[in-house]
């Protein structure tokens, strides 16, 4: 769909060409609010093959057969194997909630088989990310004789050769992009192979060991633990995966099952950040829950995470739900240091983002776990794709690497491997390592990536208007509808409506120095609007007067007290 743009205060806004006709036609059809069937115009829905498919999610059409994937009945008949003989199997996992959810998940199906069985997740410090010779020699001389690796693997290949070499078969199941050569596993379960026919190619970690340990129970005929579509839940939105297709089914079917039987783990996370409503959304999950565990793996041990949601001793769950408090309000305050850190460089000209494409910044200081989620922050604070790196005393530089949508990342290292010690990841998202050395020749080559392969137009930050919205349209028609695009996530983002012609009723005030509210008033209607983190709008409310603005903002339902309010979180101003 064509647009048309508006330049915002600090976005360029992309405004939707609406064909008015087609959406009173769908609304109707639908029987949908306006705004709803706009979002859905925007997104190219606007055939009825396509509308329903978005909005009535279903098993026989976003689910394809398990066995579709390359090598899953290889690791099935392995794993079947290795039960039967009572084999030493070892589920090696991650330290992010894909990894502990998919570990907790593969433990949660093996156990009642009757599998002799245990886990490893690496210590994002001392061990590093993925399966390593190190790991593989803790296993041969421990007698394991099966490892199966969750959400890594697909590069480790040395570690593999080891194991191979040791009588140790791998079945590796990851989602990460392949580099040109496979490991010489025993069974790789990847939808991202080249080979691979599986149709959906989007599965997160815990998505690919769910479908593996799926046709595993359908081999023994058995129903699936119930507690296993939590783990995919908590891993598929964490993640950051596109919420679409099989994702989107799972999701749904996930909120779906644990509203109406949380487990005593989920339970403890929504306690511990006060959310407490009828039912958890993917964004309070994206937001409040997964953050905690996420924080586990980035300060310190991941393997508490997976006790935690196995969930089988309830004190011991209590206790670890306290620590991931403790841990997820530590992890805040140092990503809000580095953060301010990075910006005093750019402020005092240090990083020169009048001629630099590319943020990079390195510390000894930082945590490794941490700097990925600063990254994300700095690209949304500048719109620049963003390296941060952890400094070891050995001399090497390990770290993050956040993008914007207009550039690949993942390609941009690939292109430049002959610098990096390791890499892998998403286009939007990847880690890598490489010497203190070659830190000023890698930032010369992202720059040369960058300018070779994007405008100044694609430098712009952007911010997508989805639909327009009028004041009297915030009611609960509205909310009820904008519940049938959930859940949102990745590929499937909350939407952000336009509201225009509105003017302030009374002066805007600053919290926290941070964030700014204010009353708006449009048709007879005044609403308040809060910005999250836009302090610079103060000023330019405050001086607005009587003039009339646009508003970009996303609506979001708050539960308190027993009672749903509609409320605007605002995003940018345009006069």
């Amino acid at each position: 769909m064509p647009n048309t743009f508006l330049q915002g205060a600090k976005y360029m806004w992309l405004l939707p060409h609406v064909d008015e006709q087609q959406s009173l036609d769908l609304a109707s059809l639908y029987n949908l609010s306006l705004p709803i069937v706009q979002v859905l115009q925007y997104r190219g829905l606007t055939s009825r093959e396509k509308i329903d498919s978005f909005l009535f999610s279903s098993y026989e059409k976003d689910v394809a057969h398990a066995s579709l994937l390359q090598d899953a009945e290889k690791a099935v008949q392995r794993i079947i194997r290795a039960v039967e003989a009572q084999e030493k199997i070892l589920i090696f996992g991650d330290y992010d909630v894909d990894g502990i959810s998919s570990t907790a998940l593969a433990l949660e199906c093996l156990l009642p088989l009757g599998a002799k069985v245990n886990f490893y997740l690496p210590h994002r410090v001392r061990d590093g990310y993925g399966l390593s010779k190190k790991i593989v020699g803790k296993a041969i001389d421990s007698g394991y004789s099966l490892i199966i690796t969750v959400d890594n693997g697909i590069t480790a290949h040395e570690a593999v050769e080891l194991a191979q070499a040791n009588d140790i078969d791998v079945v590796i199941t990851d989602h990460h992009k392949p580099h040109d050569q496979l490991p010489n596993a025993y069974a790789i379960v990847n939808p991202q192979r080249q080979d691979c026919e599986y149709p959906f190619k989007y599965l997160a970690g815990v998505g690919v060991i769910f479908k593996v340990m799926s046709l595993l129970y359908e081999y023994k005929k058995m129903q699936l633990p119930e507690r296993v579509y939590e783990f995919l839940l908590l891993g598929t939105i964490a993640d950051v995966v596109p919420l679409l297709g099989e994702n989107r089914f799972w999701v749904r079917e996930g909120l779906r099952i644990v509203k109406e039987n949380t487990s005593y783990s989920l339970q403890v996370l929504c306690s511990n950040v006060n959310l407490i409503k009828p039912s958890v959304s993917s964004s309070d999950i994206g937001f409040a829950v997964a953050p905690q565990l996420n924080a586990l793996g980035r300060l310190e041990d991941p393997r508490k995470g997976v006790k935690f949601l196995l969930g089988t001793d309830k004190k011991e769950t209590e206790h670890i739900g306290a620590v991931l408090y403790e841990l997820n309000q530590a992890r805040k305050d140092i990503e809000k240091s580095i953060f301010n850190e990075v910006v005093a460089e750019i402020e005092a000209g240090h990083i020169n983002l009048k001629k630099e494409h590319c943020i990079i910044a390195a510390s000894e200081s930082w945590p490794p776990g941490v700097i990925g989620l600063v990254a994300s922050r700095l690209v949304g604070a500048y719109g620049k794709p963003t390296i941060l790196l952890h400094l070891s005393k050995d001399g090497i530089a390990k770290g993050s690497c956040r993008s914007i949508p207009e550039f690949d990342i993942f390609q941009a290292l690939k292109s430049g491997e002959h610098l990096l010690t390791s890499f892998g990841g998403h286009a939007n998202a990847a880690g890598l390592s490489l010497l203190l050395t070659s830190v000023p020749a890698l930032k010369e080559h992202m720059e040369h990536c960058i300018r070779e392969q994007l405008s100044e137009e694609d430098l712009k930050q952007k911010l997508v208007i989805h639909a327009a919205l009028k004041l009297p349209d915030l009611n609960k028609r509205t909310l009820q509808d904008m519940a049938y695009l959930e859940p949102f996530g990745n590929a499937n983002e909350m939407p952000v409506f336009v509201l225009h012609d509105v003017s302030l009723v009374q002066a805007p005030r600053i919290l926290k120095d941070a964030h700014v509210k204010c009353q708006i008033f449009a048709e007879g209607i005044i609403k308040p609007v809060i910005f999250f983190n836009r302090p610079d709008l103060f000023d330019v409310l405050q001086n607005m007067g009587t003039e009339s603005f646009s508003v970009a903002a996303q609506v979001h339902e708050n539960y308190w007290n027993g009672k749903t309010n509609i409320e605007l979180t605002g995003i940018d101003i345009a006069v």
